[in-house]
């Protein structure tokens, strides 16, 4: 009968252990769990800003600057079509550098190449027209889904909201660029 009994205690005690061990792998699991549940959390937020900063930018900036069309939102923007062989083009230019000079602030401007010039050629025609606002080299067609302008020059003015507002066809001036932003400002 001792034998029997001492069998018995002894398989509870073994029982009882193994109960205990499994309770302690519980309980250090549920530590390993919590341990990388927060580590996870931590890294899910880093791995999307990680993501969206190694994201391939909208659109090109002559002079290796680049940007993504979130960006342009709240501030108005004017993109100009213009090429070399259009005289109210290069007339224009100054009146679009006037523009830009004394509206920063609050509108981006941007000149486009008709001709989709690039590098050195594009380089030279800044030079020689004077282009003194940043050239983008991505089509804005591409970028704010419109139709290439059958005619030049051609001004698009996008509100702060990014929503295309008007497309002006013929040279501009600061004050005409100055009118029709302040039209849609009051509207």
């Amino acid at each position: 009968m001792v034998k029997l009994l001492k069998q018995r205690s002894f398989s509870i005690i073994k029982l009882l252990n193994q109960y205990y061990y499994r309770l302690q792998n519980i309980y250090r699991m549920s530590k390993i769990k919590k341990y990388l549940v927060s580590r996870f959390i931590v890294l899910i937020p880093l791995t999307l800003i990680c993501l969206s900063a190694c994201s391939d930018p909208d659109y090109e900036i002559y002079n290796d600057s680049s940007g993504y069309i979130q960006d342009l939102q709240g501030k108005w923007v004017v993109i100009n079509y213009w090429a070399d062989w259009c005289p109210p083009c290069i007339k224009e230019m100054p009146e679009l550098s006037s523009f830009y000079d004394a509206n920063q602030q609050e509108v981006y401007v941007f000149a486009y190449n008709f001709d989709q010039l690039e590098g050195e050629e594009l380089k030279e025609q800044i030079i020689r027209f004077k282009v003194k606002v940043p050239s983008m080299l991505t089509d804005p067609g591409e970028l704010f889904g419109w139709e290439t302008p059958d005619s030049l020059p051609a001004t698009f003015i996008i509100d702060p909201k990014g929503v295309t507002k008007e497309m002006l066809i013929g040279p501009q001036t600061k004050e005409t660029l100055e009118k029709v932003i302040q039209k849609y400002k009051e509207s």
